[in-house]
């Protein structure tokens, strides 16, 4: 075991996990529908944003995919999951700047970080 502080670029990749983990399991079954999507949207965005470090939080909820979800279903809602939701995070620690992403891949939604500069 190395006792080598992490990095700059580390730390901020981890600070990019951390939002993803708080905004994830924060909004994760909340009740959603497409006449909510776009309040749900913002206020995930903006809690998130009150986060350290934090530049610019983008959330976007698939609303058509909400529509088909809902097309066949008794309720006018659904719960809110990583299916529905694509979100652009992009954070500065220290200099080094952070655009972090989650997108649905093979039916899981991936969190990654696209570039540290």
């Amino acid at each position: 075991m190395s006792d080598t502080a992490p990095t700059d670029s580390e730390v901020a990749c981890f600070e990019a996990g951390i939002k993803f983990g708080s905004l994830y399991h924060q909004f994760a079954g909340t009740p959603v529908s497409p006449d909510s999507a776009a309040s749900l949207a913002t206020a995930m965005e903006e809690a998130i944003e009150n986060q350290p470090h934090c530049e610019e939080v983008v959330v976007d909820v698939d609303e058509d995919a909400l529509r088909a979800e809902l097309a066949d279903g008794p309720a006018d809602y659904t719960e809110l999951t990583g299916r529905f939701v694509d979100v652009d995070i992009h954070l500065a620690y220290e200099g080094t700047r952070v655009h972090a992403q989650m997108r649905m891949e093979d039916g899981y939604p991936l969190m990654e970080v696209v570039s540290v500069e």
